[in-house]
């Protein structure tokens, strides 16, 4: 589990594509925190850690990863954001996350409001479904609030920290996103169908 609280901006040093999956080589200042076998959400995605050394780590992301998310889209040199595993003694300051991408969607447009920065995200039916104003999703593992919704997408607003430090200070229209809506409101809704 994760609470979308990014820990630290990675560097993507190596992508190693083949028939059967990606793997991710990163640099990160969570090495030292990290053992092989340990969860880490990249992107929001939940990887696990197989090889650790003082500088970083390397993870294998497999078909059905890449099929959900944007990670297979990821280049060397590429900064992501990552965040470990959530620990029973944590602080839950974010929502409560899985590390299951549920989609992709596209930055639309971005515009300045105040201090703040307004993001908004085209996505899909099958998304905005699970979205409700004022509610929480995480956008590149990034635990947000949403501020807008209609039928093409929904506003995120990034007060100066999230942009400094997460990867979403580089939001440009076009820019792929990975998003996991808030595992609850799948859970009411496969209860109430029944």
């Amino acid at each position: 589990m994760f609470t979308g609280l990014v820990a630290d901006l990675g560097t993507v040093t190596g992508v190693a594509a083949t028939a059967d999956g990606v793997r991710l080589t990163l640099t990160t200042a969570l090495a030292g925190e990290l053992e092989e076998g340990d969860s880490i959400a990249v992107n929001g995605v939940c990887l696990t850690a197989d090889e650790v050394d003082a500088g970083g780590f390397s993870a294998d992301v497999m078909n059905e990863s890449l099929a959900r998310s944007s990670l297979g889209l990821i280049v060397a040199g590429a900064r992501v954001n990552l965040e470990l595993a959530l620990r029973a003694s944590d602080r839950l300051g974010g929502h409560i996350m899985q590390g299951h991408v549920d989609g992709v969607g596209a930055v639309a447009g971005v515009r300045e409001d105040g201090f703040a920065r307004v993001v908004a995200i085209a996505a899909g039916p099958e998304i905005l479904r699970y979205v409700v104003h004022k509610g929480s999703i995480s956008v590149d593992g990034v635990s947000l609030t949403i501020a807008r919704i209609d039928d093409d997408g929904f506003d995120v607003s990034l007060i100066p920290e999230t942009l400094k430090r997460t990867n979403l200070g580089e939001a440009a229209a076009g820019r792929r996103v990975n998003l996991e809506v808030d595992v609850l409101a799948k859970y009411v809704e496969k209860l109430l169908a029944r």
